[in-house]
Formats: C-alpha cells, sequence, structure tokens
C-alpha cells in the first residue's frame, strides 16, 4: 500500500480552518474531507450533511468509503475515540512523544482508521495515489495519533488566529448545518476559548514545531493574501499549484467539497469573498478582551499578535460566513470566515 499523504490543520477553533480546508479542496489532487475524527458520529450514526449538501449516507463519495469498511463500529469507534483525546491525558500523551513513543498508544480500532484514509484516497483520487487528504480535525491529540497510522504521510498546517478574535467567534449563535438547524454549536465562555486556544495551540508546537512537516500559517494572513498564502501551502506539501480558484485578490470561487462536519460555511458555494472579520475589534467587550488577553499574554508574542486592542478598520466588514446559508447552491459573494 502506498503512503497516504494527509495534511492536517492542527490549532484552536474557529481559527479559519473550514475557510482553509474549502479553498485548499478546489485545487486539483486536494480531498477536503473536513473534521474526519467526527466522521464517526456526526457522518455515519447522525447522517449529517455532507459538504456536497446531500445527507453522508446519500453522498457517493462516502459511501463508496464506507463499504471499504464493512467492520467497523461507527459508535464504539466514535466514544473510544473521544476517550483516548480526552484533554485530561494530555500530559501522558507530551511525556510519550518527549520519550520517541507514539504519543497516542496504539488500539485496534487504528486498524479501521488507516483503512479509512486509504480508501479515502483510492476513492477521491486518480489510481489512488498523488492526491493529498485535507482533514481538518485540528484536535493535536488525533494528529498525533494519525502521525502513527502505519501508511500515513503527515504533514502539519498549524493555522492560528487572534485568541481575542476567535473567543467572540466562539460566542456567535449558529446552526450545526447552517441557519436552518435548531441544534446549537458549542459556545464556551472566553475564559474557556481562551484557554482551549493556549493549550491547543501550544501543543501543536510542542509536537511537530521543529519538524520539516510543520507550517504555520495566521488566519490574518491568509485573508490578506490568500492566493499567495495557498500556493505556499500547496509548495509545502510538494505540489506545484496550478490555476487558482482567485477570480479576484480577495474572493475565491468555490465548488461543493465532502467535508465531513465543521463550520457550516463549509456549505458555502459560488463567488466568496476572502474579507477579514474584524467585528470583533469593536464588539469585544472589554472586560472579555481583557481576560482572554491576560491569559493567553505570553503566546500572542510568540505567534506576532500584539496585546492592545488593535484599531478598526474605517469600514468594519459584517459578520463573516453569517447569515448561515439555507443550501448548497450558487450565491453571490459574500464575506467568509471559516
Amino acid at each position: 500500500m502506498s503512503a497516504v499523504r494527509v495534511l492536517y490543520l492542527a490549532g484552536s477553533g474557529r481559527s479559519g480552518s473550514t475557510l482553509v480546508t474549502t479553498v485548499l479542496g478546489q485545487l486539483p489532487g486536494f480531498f477536503a474531507a473536513g473534521e474526519l475524527r467526527y466522521l464517526w458520529r456526526r457522518g455515519i450514526l447522525d447522517n449529517r450533511p455532507c459538504g456536497c449538501g446531500l445527507p453522508l449516507g446519500d453522498c457517493p463519495i462516502w459511501t463508496a468509503v464506507l463499504r471499504d469498511l464493512p467492520d467497523a463500529d461507527p459508535a464504539g469507534i466514535a466514544g473510544r475515540l473521544a476517550d483516548r483525546l480526552r484533554l485530561r491525558r494530555l500530559p501522558a500523551l507530551l511525556r510519550r512523544h518527549g520519550r520517541g513513543h507514539p504519543p497516542v498508544p496504539g488500539h485496534p480500532d487504528d486498524d479501521q482508521l488507516t483503512l479509512l484514509y486509504a480508501s479515502i484516497a483510492a476513492h477521491a483520487f486518480p489510481g489512488g495515489t498523488g492526491g493529498v487528504i485535507v482533514d481538518s480535525s485540528k484536535l493535536p491529540p488525533y494528529g498525533a495519533l494519525l502521525g502513527s497510522l502505519p501508511g500515513v504521510e503527515l504533514y502539519v498546517l498549524h493555522v492560528v488566529r487572534d485568541p481575542r478574535a476567535t473567543a467572540f467567534s466562539w460566542r456567535r449563535r449558529r446552526g450545526l448545518d447552517g441557519g436552518t438547524d435548531d441544534r446549537l454549536m458549542s459556545r464556551p465562555p472566553v475564559w474557556k476559548a481562551a484557554l482551549l486556544w493556549l493549550v491547543w495551540n501550544n501543543t501543536t508546537v510542542r509536537l511537530w514545531g521543529s519538524s520539516d512537516r510543520y507550517l504555520r500559517v495566521r488566519y490574518e494572513d491568509f485573508v490578506a493574501a490568500p492566493a499567495d498564502t495557498t500556493a505556499r501551502i500547496a509548495r509545502f506539501v510538494g505540489v506545484t499549484p496550478g490555476e487558482l480558484p482567485f477570480p479576484t485578490p480577495d474572493t475565491v470561487r468555490l465548488a461543493a467539497t465532502h467535508s465531513v462536519a465543521g463550520n457550516p460555511s463549509r456549505h458555502r458555494t459560488g463567488v466568496v469573498g476572502v474579507v477579514a472579520d474584524s467585528e470583533w475589534l469593536t464588539a469585544l467587550p472589554t472586560r472579555a478582551y481583557v481576560t482572554v488577553t491576560g491569559l493567553t499574554g505570553p503566546t500572542l508574542r510568540r505567534f506576532g499578535y500584539p496585546v492592545r486592542r488593535p484599531a478598526a478598520p474605517a469600514a468594519v466588514p459584517v459578520a463573516a460566513g453569517e447569515p448561515e446559508p439555507t443550501a448548497v447552491s450558487p450565491s453571490p459573494a459574500t464575506r467568509q470566515e471559516g
């Protein structure tokens, strides 16, 4: 079995990973798989919509992939994965990594995970070789698990965003699969969002920061120069970028992907504006700003973010990714956060 290249987007939530994943999914040889750690529950058991708009059980790509996993136990795998990747296991994970051992102890479920990525490559790319699976699961422990699977050639794209912006984004009310979904995405308080940002971003650096298969991209830099940054990411995984899907410097043309789970903006298609969501600069309350800054202060400078609140632009853009789309269909240019 030839190695499967996986570009793993690591970091914390609400950092733009959905936007980056969807854009990369427009390039030849890239398959935007979305948050694959949620495939077993949200995709298979809950049958939530694929990025293409169909329930996952009706999507031809995922139907073909799952036929290759006849012995999988979705409920069991989902539950055991959640337990294996718990935050309380992080200290032990880092100790094993420091000693040169697989960070996440092996389990019989890993055979199904290995088969899953091989099957995706086989059905997504002609001949089953040469392509890149883009997995935006973000959680560093899951990325560490993937890196220890046989046949997986892991590249880590660390997507970072200002923690004050992510904390503000987490407070928005969003349906799991768009504006018509009455099931809401989680809304952690700002202090918890700040701590998760701190833990997951520092863990990502700790696990892969010295590797030649690690690349860090800030959301703010991506939206400032999306074409150049996309080309840089493609070259990072050994792909020479061809024609890029940017009709103008600040818009991207999106076709439907087959992403599993993630921000509902993954359903957007058509010409979409790539514009920084800067609403937080004026809308994030001072108390929340001070809380997040105090908790993340030392790491802010490490990633190039100022301690003081930056000045808001003259015209604050409409909140990126809102309103959520109700269907997968061509749409006029809208701002997107990811």
